[in-house]
């Protein structure tokens, strides 16, 4: 639902709601217990990644850490980066890549931080802020020459609800994720045109749009692959 407090509040509670929720989050991801991974959005932002051995890659807002895990497998080196610290220990603990905390604000501060550069960097579902430009535009500088920056966010047209569609802050409870979550957590809800308008101002350009499927043929989520705006490889 929409929430009426404003953005600093909400930005603010959704930021800390990921040090109540941490344990249950991962022992939820790790289970399988969310049916939209199960059902292909995982699968389709490890195709979109298309990991290959020596590829230098950046996960933003790596959670728990199985994408980070599962590129490295493919031979990847990878780096996940995540602001919550009991997130980055579940990560660190499961190993398998390399982990750090970093919140989106220190990695708009400091380039030093995650510095790179690197050929992929990858948010899946980790964009739930009002205001994307400035971390947008941080991650663009880490990329490397014909670098990509992949991000996967729910569909904006499925994920209207009754909120309609109107870009403004609602609210997740994780219903159905699982026992555990203590707290809900805001998230920004931005119209398709307000996705374009967020990478077109952090300097980038959108090189191409998948809508990924289940097999009963429903929309699952919105991938969503770019490159800088000068950079016209495919």
């Amino acid at each position: 639902m929409a929430d009426g407090r404003g953005a600093p509040d909400a930005a603010s509670r959704q930021q800390a709601s990921w040090e109540p929720n941490a344990a249950a989050w991962t022992a939820a991801v790790r289970a399988g217990a969310i049916a939209s991974r199960r059902r292909g959005t995982d699968a389709a932002i490890v195709a979109a990644c298309a990991a290959a051995p020596g590829l230098r890659v950046l996960d933003v807002g790596c959670g728990e850490g199985w994408l980070s895990r599962a590129l490295a497998e493919a031979g990847a080196s990878v780096l996940g980066v995540d602001a919550s610290r009991p997130l980055i220990d579940a990560a660190a603990a499961a190993g398998g890549a390399r982990f750090a905390v970093a919140s989106y604000a220190t990695l708009v501060a400091d380039p030093s931080v995650a510095a790179g550069p690197f050929d992929l960097v990858v948010c899946n579902f980790a964009l739930l802020d009002e205001d994307l430009v400035p971390l947008l535009a941080s991650l663009a500088r880490r990329l490397a020459p014909a670098g990509r920056l992949v991000i996967q966010t729910v569909h904006p047209v499925v994920a209207a609800g009754e909120a309609g569609y109107v870009g403004g802050w609602r609210e997740e409870t994780f219903a159905g994720f699982g026992e555990g979550f203590a707290a809900p957590m805001p998230w920004y809800f931005r119209r398709l045109s307000g996705w374009f308008a967020a990478i077109g101002a952090a300097g980038l350009a959108v090189s191409s749009l998948e809508e990924p499927q289940a097999a009963d043929g429903s929309v699952l989520s919105l991938l969503l692959t770019c490159r800088g705006a000068g950079d016209a490889s495919g």
